[in-house]
């Protein structure tokens, strides 16, 4: 049997600042999470706006139980940046590929560390000084769905009205095997960098958003 690996978990705050949640009653403690789309929302509603993932995201090992909890933990990085919720991780990218993976990434909370990478200093610093709320959003209209990424500096828009692609980003938002998601729709979104892949899973990078910084009309 494959070597097992803990379920995610995290230590949560009531509070983002570094001071302010040390202070009484602003610690959550340690909170197990299950691997399913209510994680982020449950922490939310307890009052969460800082989190700490118990163990690195791990990209660079690409066994089944390794790929999931990656995964696993990606969903709780992506979701809880939806929400603007401060989360601490750390991220180990695969060598061969490190210096690419991280821009596709970059829309999620940076990391406290990152290995894998030429110059992991630089990647850092660019990683913090650009990332902001709603780099690559999706929204689901009657009949269609939309994505907006910035993460490469301009806007680009992506229209899908194939009424595959709302069945096939469901499959993908927890992660899924390449098999279960349609060829021609899986190359496209590959092709976007709209997916991750780790292992045999393929994981949906998009978030849909929960808070904005801005007036919609200007997102």
């Amino acid at each position: 049997m494959p070597p097992s690996t803990p379920p995610p978990a995290v230590l949560a705050w009531r509070d983002h600042d570094a001071q302010a949640r040390t202070l009484p009653g602003m610690s959550l403690g340690r909170v197990p999470l299950t691997p399913d789309p209510g994680a982020a929302e449950r922490l939310w509603s307890m009052g969460a706006r800082r989190a700490e993932l118990d163990i690195p995201v791990d990209l660079d090992a690409c066994g089944p139980v390794t790929a999931r909890a990656a995964i696993d933990r990606l969903c709780l990085v992506r979701d809880l940046t939806a929400r603007a919720v401060q989360v601490d991780w750390d991220l180990r990218l695969p060598t061969s590929h490190g210096d690419q993976t991280w821009k596709v990434l970059s829309h999620l909370q940076p990391p406290r560390t990152v290995s894998g990478l030429t110059d992991p200093e630089t990647a850092l610093r660019a990683w913090r000084t650009r990332h902001y709320l709603c780099k690559l959003v999706w929204r689901q209209g009657p009949g269609f769905l939309q994505i907006r990424d910035r993460r490469w500096g301009d806007l680009r828009r992506f229209t899908a009205d194939d009424p595959r692609y709302p069945a096939a980003v469901a499959r993908l938002d927890r992660g899924a095997h390449r098999s279960d998601i349609a060829p021609d729709i899986l190359e496209e979104l590959t092709a976007e960098h709209l997916v991750l892949t780790t292992g045999d899973l393929v994981w949906w990078l998009p978030y849909r958003v929960a808070r904005w910084l801005q007036e919609a009309m200007a997102v």
